[in-house]
């Protein structure tokens, strides 16, 4: 359930510099007054998704299948490939600076391609709060809505906060991964939960 790279361990403390040098410029609040839109990002925004998604790996490298080590060497031409191939979208925070992203993949093989898998979200610190996450998850779901039946995804158990917003757009948990992520001897449990789009409304 994690179509973007497969998650690898990570050096936690060395995750923990990338992050603070990964971080956008002065990380200052986004202000409820910030004007915020949200949508679909294309090969045109390669840098910007590129930028965003290395902070997120760095910040959280619990929370993806991704790392930051692996993801962080790629050129830029494979972060412009994955959203020509991949729905992603993202939220914009005034004169263009990306705040938050979500992905949607779907599979190619005949049999799996009713199912959506929702990917990577990621929310900047300075910029949680503000309902970003929520309107990311609505953003890719009226997408998903166009393509796929269900929609999947995995989470962190112990973010509880985040499950709590994916089950108030209706997500329900159906199982737990146990040690789904090992990352330096220590292992992270994930929720699995799924969204049947033929029963929403």
């Amino acid at each position: 359930m994690r179509p973007f790279s497969k998650r690898t361990p990570g050096d936690r403390s060395t995750a923990a510099s990338r992050a603070k040098a990964a971080s956008s410029p002065g990380d200052h609040a986004l202000s409820p007054t910030s004007a915020v839109t949200i949508r679909r990002l294309g090969p045109d925004d390669s840098s910007a998704f590129r930028t965003l998604r290395l902070d997120g790996l760095a910040r959280h490298p619990e929370a993806f299948g991704a790392s930051w080590e692996a993801d962080s060497g790629q050129p830029p031409a494979w972060f412009a490939a994955t959203l020509e191939s991949q729905a992603v979208f993202g939220a914009w925070w005034g004169e263009g600076e990306l705040v938050g992203i979500v992905g949607l993949h779907v599979p190619e093989a005949p049999k799996l391609r009713h199912k959506g898998v929702l990917w990577g979200m990621f929310v900047r610190p300075d910029a949680r709060g503000a309902g970003l996450g929520s309107a990311l998850i609505a953003a890719v779901l009226a997408h998903a809505a166009g393509c796929v039946e269900d929609v999947g995804l995995s989470v962190g158990a112990a973010n509880h906060g985040a499950i709590r917003r994916y089950a108030a757009a209706g997500f329900v948990p159906y199982g737990l991964e146990p040690r789904a992520l090992k990352i330096d001897d220590v292992f992270y449990d994930e929720v699995l939960m799924s969204l049947r789009l033929d029963r929403q409304g």
